[in-house]
């Protein structure tokens, strides 16, 4: 689907079309879900920012397959696969290489130490509520289990990523104290 004109008038009531032509109340749980990939992707797109070589190349690839993601919840009830298994492979991958680059947790981290730590646990935070409200739609309609493995994988992969910035900028992680 290309979109062409931007203002249709056709969402002045309330409703919203999905991928499919269905009309769906804008409040519809798919369309929630939706918004949510579309904040997550916006807020990676915010990272990008500050991200430098091959983070950012990762990140923006991340991106299209959040575009990947939202064609295929915005077109219920057919066979469409845009967001292959195989991205989930690739960020277990990705994480596992760069968890074996970091030290052992001993406690929780909080998130900051530098601006693009706290972009990129930010990002985590709003993958883990887009991943929430996944679990909603997947509840109540047919939502492929990839789709709910992949969101899971990338907040792991943004929780490890973020370490690993503060690291490279020799900046330190902050704990949590317990009892504070």
């Amino acid at each position: 689907m290309r979109i062409s004109k931007v203002t249709t008038k056709t969402g002045d009531k309330g409703q919203t079309g999905l991928g499919n032509d269905k009309r769906v109340s804008k409040n519809h749980v798919r369309v929630n879900t939706l918004g949510s990939i579309d904040h997550l992707n916006s807020i990676i797109g915010w990272v990008t920012c500050k991200a430098k070589s091959m983070v950012k190349t990762n990140l923006e690839s991340i991106q299209q397959d959040l575009f990947n993601l939202g064609g295929e919840i915005s077109m219920p009830d057919t066979e469409l696969i845009l967001l292959k298994e195989e991205r989930i492979f690739w960020l277990e991958s990705e994480i596992n290489k760069l968890n074996s680059e970091l030290p052992p947790l001993k406690e929780f981290i909080l998130p900051g130490g530098s601006e693009l730590s706290a972009r990129i646990h930010l990002a985590r935070s709003e993958c883990r509520n887009t991943e929430r409200d996944l679990v909603t739609l997947f509840e109540k309609e047919k939502v492929r289990n990839t789709h709910l493995q992949y969101l899971n994988r990338l907040s792991d992969y943004l929780f490890v990523l973020a370490r690993k910035s503060l690291m490279v900028s020799k900046k330190p992680e902050i704990q949590w104290e317990n009892n504070k």
